[in-house]
């Protein structure tokens, strides 16, 4: 078990994350999710003309073209969301550069989101998958459930090995769980077994989904450093591979543009829309795109 050194504590974590990435946000969103939020806790309420002052993000842009003038939909939000962080913390999350790894990027999106939706008074919860799942946190408000989720991360076992990861579990295991509508983050690497498409679609049926895929970039196309050793970190299987031989890369690269494809179309065909983490990005430019991207597909 991973206990918190004194400069990574829960508290340390969420100060840092107040200060580098939630007060970013709140300067450049103006403390308006709606963008990233989008579909749930909101209910259409009317149409009418579009007002000078009105944003222009609510235009219905088919009622538009219809009536040859500007519309803008009205909505009615719902006073409490609740959030839930069905969390995948198998063997390849703890992959990633020499100071940042897939898990570290989980971790402070979890903060960062538990922060951003507890402080208006909502309530999130959690679902925690190793090897199995683990252990659920019930949905609740206020900062000490923010830290409480931190501090349960930072306590999660880093696994050695494990059986192959299979999400099916974790996703079945919120379907029985959440029982009310809520807002759904599904954050995995999405490294695992077949067979959890079903399971996402009925998921995404009840709830507003959304996935947070957490990958690092030699994931996808390995640098060219020489003969080195490489790991499944599911199985912990290891095989010599020399990496200045050009063609081996490009079977990589081409097969990892191919899982890349195949996990877009599943999602695609759930209707999930997804948040992409790099172990190399900056967690508010990322958030930035997503939500520059569900605005696009509103207005489509």
């Amino acid at each position: 078990m991973n206990m918190p050194t004194a400069a990574n504590t829960p508290e340390r974590i969420l100060q840092r994350l107040d200060w580098q990435v939630i007060r970013r946000l709140d300067g450049l969103f103006q403390g308006d999710y709606r963008s990233l939020f989008y579909g749930y806790g909101i209910d259409f309420a009317d149409l009418r003309e579009y007002q000078p002052e009105d944003d222009v993000r609510y235009i219905d842009w088919n009622v538009t073209a219809r009536m040859d003038t500007p519309y803008v939909r009205k909505y009615v939000e719902d006073r409490e969301v609740t959030a839930w962080f069905l969390l995948d913390l198998s063997p390849s999350v703890d992959f990633g550069g020499a100071d940042v790894l897939k898990r570290t990027v989980l971790i402070d999106f979890v903060t960062t989101f538990a922060r951003l939706m507890t402080r208006h008074g909502n309530r999130v919860g959690a679902i925690f998958y190793g090897s199995q799942v683990d252990r659920t946190i019930p949905a609740r408000g206020g900062r000490i459930q923010v830290l409480r989720l931190v501090n349960e991360l930072l306590k999660q076992p880093h696994l050695p090995h494990a059986p192959f990861t299979d999400l099916s579990p974790l996703l079945n295991r919120a379907l029985a769980t959440i029982k009310q509508r809520s807002l759904v983050f599904i954050i995995s690497d999405f490294i695992c077994a077949p067979g959890w498409e079903r399971p996402l679609s009925l998921l995404n049926q009840r709830h507003e989904v959304m996935a947070v895929r957490l990958w690092d970039p030699r994931e996808i196309e390995l640098p060219d450093i020489g003969l080195v050793v490489m790991e499944d970190a599911e199985t912990g299987e290891q095989l010599y591979v020399d990496t200045h031989d050009a063609n081996f890369r490009k079977r990589f690269a081409d097969a990892a543009r191919q899982r890349e494809a195949e996990l877009a179309q599943t999602l695609k065909h759930a209707g999930v829309d997804v948040l992409s983490l790099s172990t190399e990005d900056d967690l508010v430019r990322s958030v930035v795109r997503f939500a520059a991207l569900r605005q696009r597909r509103r207005m489509t």
